[in-house]
């Protein structure tokens, strides 16, 4: 009886039949679940329960596959020979996250750009007086009087794209221009999180960003409350992107929650490339106020 559910999961997960709620918020903890899986088959031995030991062994198999590639990582590239370009995203948690933390991050990090998410009014004039004007003079803002704001900084020019629908949360898009002529597309996403009356909504949110691969590369960066576990997400990656986190091996890093909150932390921050460009570092870092951690790319581009 305690297999049963986890060889259930296996066919849901692998296929992507995740439907509703609560089955599309629950299959974020599917790695959660693979070590469930991995327990019960030693009980099960134990227990010379053989049935049960190969159905919980099996189950563990197919999970692991589905997995563990995220935290071996494929493709991630050497920056010498390449023009470099940071990305930073941070989700600011209703605005109150630590101001000077974060700009204390982009004086550190240095990134070309910064994805900001649940901008509000009062964060966004406590970052400029942080100084973000001096690290990241070029912004393009979508910032409302609530927490449904969001906001793109970068250090070179930035030309406002329209949004091709509204949603709850804000998703702000822009063409970064570089050096030489290049042109780069940003999209700072947050759907709504899939909760029992959002679900609509948040896979439709998921379904508006743009597919990549011709025009100019587009990098798609924030949170997306969604883990590589869910069908909505693979199906955009499918689209032509890579996962920074996934592609460095670094795609089980836990971005929320964090400060204490109580539920097991998954994965729901990503940055997102044009699979023309390299992914070669990334880092999470703590934000303090914050119930998501900053997610950080150094990005090989063509």
């Amino acid at each position: 009886m305690a297999v049963v559910p986890v060889a259930l999961w296996v066919p849901i997960r692998l296929f992507g039949l995740e439907s509703g709620f609560p089955l599309i918020p629950l299959i974020a903890y599917t790695p959660y679940v693979a070590i469930a899986a991995f327990f019960l088959a030693g009980v099960a031995l134990a227990l010379r329960n053989w049935a049960a030991a190969a159905l919980a062994w099996l189950a563990t198999i197919c999970l692991a596959m589905a997995v563990l590639p995220r935290a071996i990582g494929s493709e991630a590239v050497e920056l010498s020979g390449h023009r470099q370009l940071a990305v930073l995203s941070a989700n600011i948690h209703h605005g109150i996250a630590d101001p000077e933390v974060l700009a204390g991050l982009v004086e550190r990090l240095r990134p070309d750009l910064l994805s900001v998410q649940e901008l509000t009014p009062s964060f966004a004039r406590e970052l400029r007086a942080a100084g973000i004007e001096s690290l990241l003079p070029e912004s393009s803002l979508a910032v409302e009087r609530d927490v449904s704001g969001g906001g793109l900084y970068a250090r070179h020019p930035l030309t406002e794209l329209p949004e091709p629908r509204r949603f709850r949360f804000r998703m702000p898009r822009a063409a970064l221009g570089l050096p030489g002529g290049r042109r780069l597309r940003l999209v700072g996403v947050h759907p709504f999180p899939p909760l029992r009356t959002r679900i609509g909504e948040w896979e439709s949110a998921l379904e508006s960003l743009p597919s990549a691969g011709a025009g100019a590369p587009w990098i798609l960066a924030g949170d997306f409350n969604a883990t590589l576990d869910h069908a909505e997400l693979r199906d955009l990656v499918e689209r032509g992107y890579r996962d920074a986190g996934d592609v460095t091996g670094s795609g089980l890093e836990p971005t929320w929650p964090s400060g204490g909150y109580r539920s097991p932390p998954v994965t729901i921050d990503h940055i997102l490339v044009d699979s023309r460009i390299g992914v070669a570092e990334y880092e999470v870092f703590d934000l303090p106020g914050s119930d998501h951690r900053a997610v950080f790319a150094r990005l090989a581009l063509p």
